[in-house]
């Protein structure tokens, strides 16, 4: 493992006032995405898509690092210039999504366990090849009765643990992303209380498997009441209940933390980001890590048509802008009403 070249990874991806791109969908994903806006999905035009979002006049400004799909990081744009080559021109580190997604958990009704270790080290080893200099894997972790269970936790914790272990062996920064999911009636103390467990499962597999803690990040889901509850936790609660999880369950060893917006509308997950970097008072560099909730209205404005991809590439930049002011604690409504009026109207569900 070269360390030195890791945590040179890891500060480029934490430079101040930016974050990632998430534009790792699966091919499911961005069907149903694109079907929803009655986007034809076609690989071209996921290749155009992806190729529109990575080249956003000054998208660098704000986004430190793009996670790609295994498709989108053997494709190039128009003129023939590979993405990864194209993100790493503009100051921007290209990362890879490597899992092959969750299936169910024998013998837990309702859980899930990521799948994809098989055949990984060598498939690390092709993924540096092309490019990608951070990797992520996710696993998804759900709340209801008698959920999480322990076994749950485990099988996913060992997972996670396994893939970073492999990933620093490859010279790739791993990104460990444990999600407990927004589904549900659940109440804002249970979240905490599933996340913390969560993320103490995570670590300690993380420790056991001896990967080096300032040569990953974490990408975790905020303290939420779930999507049903009745009561939901205003602006502050969220910060205050995040921050005082993260500082229960994660060593301060780890040098970032960036949040996935799991659900929630693009301005609400700036909003919620900007509360809980506000508060200051950890050990950690704060980020986001976010998908839909920076190209919900892209995609809408794009919708499918080149004629409008100057216009959604002006939606992912202000979008880009906000979150990074966000990660600073300096973002405003006044800098949110500055948004462009084209955008206005797009429904924001993560």
């Amino acid at each position: 493992m070269n360390l030195p070249a890791l945590t040179s990874t890891v500060a480029a991806l934490l430079s101040p006032g930016k974050g990632l791109l998430a534009a790792d969908e699966s091919f499911p994903t961005i069907a149903r995405r694109f079907q929803a806006l009655d986007i034809q999905v076609t690989e071209e035009n996921r290749r155009a898509y992806r190729e529109l979002l990575f080249t956003t006049p000054g998208l660098d400004e704000f986004i430190s690092g793009a996670i790609l799909f295994d498709e989108t990081i053997r494709q190039a744009n128009a003129a023939g210039e590979r993405f990864p080559d194209l993100l790493a021109r503009q100051g921007i580190v290209p990362g890879i999504k490597v899992d092959h997604g969750a299936i169910a958990l024998p013998g837990f009704f309702g859980e899930k366990v990521t799948q994809g270790i098989d055949g990984l080290r060598e498939r690390l080893a092709g993924y540096r090849a092309l490019g990608a200099r951070f990797t992520k894997w996710r696993a998804v972790i759900a709340i209801g009765p008698g959920l999480p269970t322990r076994a749950c936790l485990d099988a996913n914790a060992r997972a996670l643990a396994l893939f970073a272990a492999l990933s620093q062996e490859a010279g790739l920064v791993p990104i460990v992303e444990p999600e407990v999911l927004m589904d549900g009636d659940h109440t804002f103390a249970r979240c905490e209380e599933v996340l913390a467990a969560t993320l103490e499962t995570v670590f300690a597999a993380l420790v056991d498997a001896r990967v080096a803690l300032p040569a990953m990040l974490l990408k975790t889901s905020m303290v939420l009441s779930g999507r049903d509850c009745p009561q939901q936790a205003d602006l502050d609660k969220v910060a205050a209940g995040t921050l005082s999880t993260l500082l229960q369950s994660v060593p301060a060893a780890v040098p970032g933390i960036v949040f996935l917006s799991g659900g929630q509308r693009d301005v609400a997950a700036t909003a919620r980001l900007n509360a809980i970097c506000h508060l200051g008072g950890n050990p950690w560099k704060l980020s986001f890590s976010f998908g839909r909730a920076l190209q919900d209205a892209a995609m809408r404005t794009w919708h499918g048509a080149a004629r409008h991809a100057a216009a959604a590439q002006t939606a992912l930049h202000h979008r880009a802008a906000c979150n990074g002011l966000a990660v600073q604690g300096m973002y405003t409504e006044q800098v949110e009403d500055e948004r462009p009026a084209f955008a206005s109207g797009a429904a924001r569900d993560d």
